[in-house]
Formats: structure tokens, C-alpha cells, sequence
């Protein structure tokens, strides 16, 4: 039983990656952390000495405080932040805590994109519709909640890229892009360390879609559908975002917690 203000593992893992998750504070020392380079997803490192700093990054959102093993560091740092009006948590535990929790990814910290202006900036061909809705719905809910996305004519892709130091993805001759028979999604999820089993059967039906092979999950059909919908209903790029956002919110509580209902009539009727 957790202690007031403190988090389990657990308890975490069940809301990163949806719309509700708090905002990570990762506030290890750099000597703990150069030990163990590694994130829990959607978490940003922060010095425990920058509580003002702190404050105004997090605008009075709800927060947890991660340090290395969950004793002075965020305890204290959360204590402060309570004592300012701030919903803060610390996580029991901390690190080495989130490290024994089985099934909890762990993201390498030297995968991210360096980041430009405070976040991370990728860009992409304009007009999406499968990979380049679901690769930013990953990244803003399990990478970087703060990222930014650009969407340009495909021909300039490249060089909005060098202007600007954003990184390009879902284009070709590019790291962040398909690879083999795999999609963008599956090679984000890979160099994130995000492999779970809910993710893996959501990469499956947008790989389905993305790539033409309905074969692999038989959702891939209706997200094809409600995507190019989607792309007729908003003529602006970041519009269709943020209506996909709430899409693969939906669909990755399905994969996590609904695969097994169905539906059928009359309600009751037993298959």
C-alpha cells in the first residue's frame, strides 16, 4: 500500500502512454543517472536544485518525481512542490524501482533527437494519414510530450530538416522510416525500447494499413478507413493530429485492455 503522495511502479505504468498521465520529473544526480542513461517514458531530466525552474515548466500540472531510489531527493522535491499548490507524487522506489517492475520499458536516453527550442522537432511530408499520425502519437505520449511536428511539400523535407535542425521521419533514405517490411512506428518503437505487448499489437494494425497487408490484423481495414476520412475532414495537418491523437488514444486502450470484447445483438446474447 503506497504511502500518501507516492506512486507504485505499477500504478505508473498504467498511465503513461494515455491522455491522463502526469508529467515526469526525473531528477537523478548526473552521477546516478551516467550510470544508468535510461528514462521511463515520456520523463525529462531536471536538476532537484531548479524547483522554481521546475514549477514553471510543469504550469501547475499534475507531476511525479522520479530520483534513484524514491527517498530524499523526491521526496523532498515533491513535499516542495505540494507545499506550492502542485499536485506532486514521488515514485516508490524510484529507478531501481521502475527497473524490478516487469514489463516497464525503459527508454535509452541517447535515442532521443537532440532537442531544438526545449522539445524535440521532427518533419515529415504533408497530407498524412497512417505512419505520420501514429509515429506522433507515440513520441508525444511515450518519448517526448512536448515534441513538435512539421509538415511540408515532400520535396522539401530535406532541407526544412537542415534550416531548421529537425529530424525527418517517414521519408525515404532517412533513419527514422521503414525499414524492411516494418513501418515507421516499428522502427521508433525499436530504437525507444518501447516493445510491449499492447504496442506490439498496435504496430501490427498500423503496419497492416500502413503498408496494404490486411492480412497481418483485421483492424487494419476500419483504420485505413477513419484515417483517409480523417484526411478529407481537415484540410489542416495539425487539425488532423490532434483528432488522430484521440484516435490512437482509443485504439492503444484497446490493445492494452479490450481485445477480448465483443459486441453482438441482442446485448445479452451469449457467442
Amino acid at each position: 500500500m503506497p504511502a500518501p503522495n507516492e506512486i507504485t511502479p505499477a500504478q505508473l505504468l498504467r498511465l503513461i502512454g494515455t491522455p491522463n498521465a502526469p508529467v515526469l520529473a526525473d531528477i537523478r544526480t548526473d552521477a546516478d543517472f551516467d550510470a544508468d542513461p535510461f528514462l521511463i517514458p515520456g520523463s525529462f531530466r531536471h536538476p532537484h536544485t531548479g524547483i522554481e525552474s521546475l514549477k514553471a515548466r510543469l504550469q501547475g500540472r499534475p507531476c511525479v518525481v522520479i530520483c534513484q531510489k524514491g527517498l530524499k531527493l523526491s521526496q523532498g522535491v515533491a513535499a516542495w512542490l505540494r507545499s506550492d499548490g502542485i499536485q506532486a507524487e514521488f515514485l516508490q522506489g524510484g529507478m531501481q524501482g521502475w527497473r524490478c517492475l516487469k514489463g516497464a520499458p525503459r527508454l535509452p536516453a541517447g535515442a532521443l533527437p537532440a532537442p531544438a527550442g526545449g522539445s524535440t522537432l521532427w518533419v515529415t511530408r504533408h497530407r498524412p494519414k497512417i505512419d505520420r499520425i501514429a509515429c506522433p502519437w507515440l513520441i508525444r505520449r511515450f518519448a517526448d510530450p512536448a515534441a513538435r511536428f512539421l509538415f511540408v511539400a515532400p520535396a522539401e523535407v530535406a532541407g526544412v530538416a537542415e534550416r531548421f535542425g529537425a529530424t525527418p521521419f517517414d521519408v525515404e533514405n532517412v533513419f527514422w522510416s521503414h525499414q524492411g517490411e516494418f513501418c515507421t512506428f516499428d522502427t521508433i518503437l525499436d530504437a525507444f525500447g518501447l516493445r510491449t505487448p499492447a504496442l506490439d499489437t498496435l504496430s501490427r494494425v498500423v503496419r497492416a494499413a500502413d503498408t496494404n497487408r490486411h492480412d497481418l490484423a483485421p483492424e487494419a481495414a476500419g483504420l485505413l478507413a477513419i484515417s483517409v476520412g480523417l484526411s478529407r475532414q481537415h484540410k489542416d495537418d495539425h487539425q488532423q493530429l490532434e483528432a488522430g491523437m484521440a484516435l490512437y488514444d482509443a485504439l492503444y486502450r484497446w490493445a492494452r485492455d479490450g481485445r477480448g470484447e465483443g459486441h453482438d445483438w441482442p446485448a445479452d446474447r451469449k457467442s
